[in-house]
This record gives C-alpha cells, sequence and structure tokens, in this order.
C-alpha cells in the first residue's frame, strides 16, 4: 500500500490526504470518498477551524493565522459531489528567522533529530512537515467527516481539557467549553487556570494536559475484529497527533485494578449499567458513547536553554525562539475531535460496505 510509506494519508473508503509545512506557502488536505449529496459549505469547516486557530488568547501562541479555508474542489451548488474535497489554508504569519539560530541544531525533545536521521535533510522553519501547524487540514477534513456523520447517524464527538499540567479541571457542564480558553467543562476554575499558565509563559517553560474525548449516538456495529478493532484504529489515530504520548479507551489503565465483576458494564433493557468499556467490545461499538482520555507532553519549545547537538555533532545549548503554546494541549480538544470523526466516518461507511446497514442501536443508560 503506497499510502503506508508516504504516511500522509489515512483511511480506508473516507481518505484524508495532509500536506504542507508550518512556513510553506499554504497547507491542506484532500477527501476522497466523501458521500454525494451532502450540503456543505465553506462556513461549515471554518467554524471548527476557528476553534482551533492560533493567537485567540494570551495562553497560546501569538502567531496571527486567520486559517482561512479554502474548497477547491468537490463541492458543487453547495453539496457534495462525490469527487475529491480540495482544502486549502494559505499560511499568512511564518517568520523564519527565528529559526536562523537553530536551523542546523537539534532540539530536545522535537522532532529534529529524527527527520534528519530519516531522510538526511529537514525544513527548520517552525518545525516544518512536524509542526502542529499540520493540524489545521486534519481538523478541516474532520469537519466534513462531524457534519456527516451528524447529519445521517446522529453522532456528536466532542472534547475537553481534564487536567492542566498536575491540576485536575473538573468536569461541571459541557455547555461551559466555548466560554474559556481552555476547552473546559469548568467555570468555576478558569480564574486559576489563567493564573496557572500566566506563571508557565512567564517562566519560560512548558507544561503538558490531558483531555477526554467522547462520541455519541454510535451505533453497535461499528469496526471488525482482530486487525481493524475500532479501539485500535482510536487508539492509532490519537497516538498520531502532534505531542500526544498516551492514549486510553474507556476505563484504561485504571481497569487493570478492577475485578471482573466490578468492570463489566452489565446489560438491561434500558442499556447498560455503567461504561467501563468506553463504548467498544471486541473491537466493535456497542452503542454506549465511546470515551477517550489522552495525554499530551509539555510543548518542546522552550525560551530556557538546553544541552543538544547540531548536526555536525557538536555539544551546543539550544534556546527556542519564535511564537509557542506553552501549553500545546490547550487548542487540541478540536483535534481529537476530528481525528475520532475521521475514523468514525471510515467505519461508518466500511459497515455499509460490509453489511449494507449501519449497525443497530442498544439502549444507553451510562
Amino acid at each position: 500500500d503506497a499510502r503506508a510509506m508516504s504516511s500522509s494519508s489515512t483511511g480506508e473508503l473516507f481518505v484524508v490526504t495532509n500536506f504542507g509545512e508550518s512556513h510553506g506557502p499554504a497547507i491542506g488536505c484532500v477527501i476522497d470518498g466523501c458521500p454525494p449529496a451532502m450540503e456543505l459549505t465553506a462556513e461549515d469547516i471554518q467554524k471548527e477551524l476557528d476553534r482551533r486557530k492560533p493567537g485567540q488568547s494570551r495562553h497560546v501562541t501569538q502567531r496571527k493565522e486567520s486559517d482561512t479555508v479554502e474548497i477547491l474542489s468537490g463541492v458543487y451548488e453547495g453539496k457534495t459531489t462525490g469527487t475529491p474535497i480540495a482544502l486549502l489554508i494559505r499560511n499568512e504569519d511564518q517568520r523564519s528567522r527565528d529559526y536562523g539560530d537553530i536551523a542546523h541544531q537539534f532540539r530536545p525533545a522535537h522532532a529534529d533529530w529524527g527527520y534528519w536521521a530519516k531522510f538526511g535533510i529537514r525544513d527548520p522553519r517552525g518545525g516544518g512537515r512536524a509542526s502542529a501547524r499540520l493540524t489545521a487540514p486534519t481538523v478541516a477534513a474532520g469537519a466534513v467527516a462531524k457534519k456527516w456523520l451528524k447529519d445521517n447517524l446522529g453522532i456528536t464527538v466532542r472534547a475537553r481539557l481534564t487536567k492542566l499540567g498536575a491540576t485536575d479541571v473538573l468536569f461541571e457542564d459541557w455547555s461551559l467549553i466555548d466560554a474559556n480558553p481552555f476547552f473546559a467543562a469548568n467555570a468555576s476554575q478558569i480564574e486559576a487556570l489563567e493564573a496557572q499558565m500566566d506563571a508557565v509563559r512567564k517562566s519560560g517553560d512548558s507544561i503538558g494536559a490531558e483531555l477526554m474525548v467522547e462520541a455519541t449516538g454510535v451505533p453497535a456495529g461499528f469496526g471488525n475484529p482482530v486487525y481493524g478493532r475500532l479501539d485500535a484504529k482510536l487508539a492509532a489515530a490519537l497516538m498520531g497527533v502532534n505531542a500526544v504520548k498516551g492514549v486510553e479507551i474507556g476505563e484504561g489503565f485504571a481497569a487493570a485494578g478492577l475485578t471482573g465483576t466490578t468492570n463489566a458494564d452489565c446489560m438491561t433493557r434500558e442499556g447498560f449499567t455503567s461504561n467501563h468499556a468506553g463504548g467498544i467490545l471486541g473491537g466493535i461499538s456497542t452503542s454506549a458513547p465511546i470515551t477517550a482520555r489522552v495525554a499530551i507532553k509539555p510543548t518542546p519549545s522552550v525560551r530556557l536553554p538546553l544541552k543538544s547537538l547540531d548536526e555536525a555533532g557538536n555539544e551546543v545549548e539550544v534556546v527556542t525562539k519564535g511564537r509557542h503554546d506553552p501549553c500545546v494541549g490547550l487548542r487540541a480538544a478540536p483535534v481529537l475531535e476530528a481525528v475520532v470523526a475521521l475514523v468514525l466516518m471510515d467505519a461508518a461507511l466500511l459497515q455499509r460496505a460490509q453489511v449494507g446497514n449501519f449497525g443497530m442501536t442498544y439502549g444507553e443508560k451510562a
């Protein structure tokens, strides 16, 4: 499979190919396999990109990108045609001079060394292809998938911040996530979280974060046994997001400390009595909410000096200038939603192709 070699495409029936670099002229994606006749406008995609774009609060990178999306193909008179949908996002605020000093140095905890070791050449400007800027086309493609899933199957995907550094962010109400700069389903802790981020930013260091993502309305039947497990595909997609270092489905690692009777999600006529499985059993969706937790490492770009090497093997002291998120997890929620939507979209089309329907629904309680 050529896609496995290039690694820039994902999906079997709903195929998304991502292209571009952080400081190139543009970034974007091509979606092949989107069903025809779905109403789609640039605004449908833009509203998701606006949730992810930089510069929206003092707590994130101040790079000024409008992330304006252009639909180049695949839509006619407001409806998808079934042909490839090309989406383009032009880069508008590159400052490549910020990377002059480190063009031939390997920034610790960055992809610099891996890219150079693999390809023998790399684009050092803003991290090039390894930059989290490349999550914008993912969000754009995810917006198309989210709309189709919602319109056709009633599926909703949403994510929220659950931990900022070592601080637990308590759940209060989902309606609050768009009312603060943290995607926190919380109102009472926002002032404290802002003070925490102000301190991190002033220190020149960075911190990590944890988020949870949930998909509701997914019918039972998505996914396939052994190599096509839905949880495996979700884990791979979530782990593929920049800076993600851990993924848990449902109860995750905590399941190791439970007993079989405690961990079981008993079934009644009204629905499951709990959801330790996170909506997936045997690699197949159960129609209970699909839940996952994601751990995101501290942003590797820091203003404080770190020991490293340059391309000639000399020991150097690296200081990363430029505009960076002191906590990259603060803008991760729309990205996590997007990759989950892409996996579910592909799973829906695979289910219809194999079985001829979109599965069945079992009553929800948990």
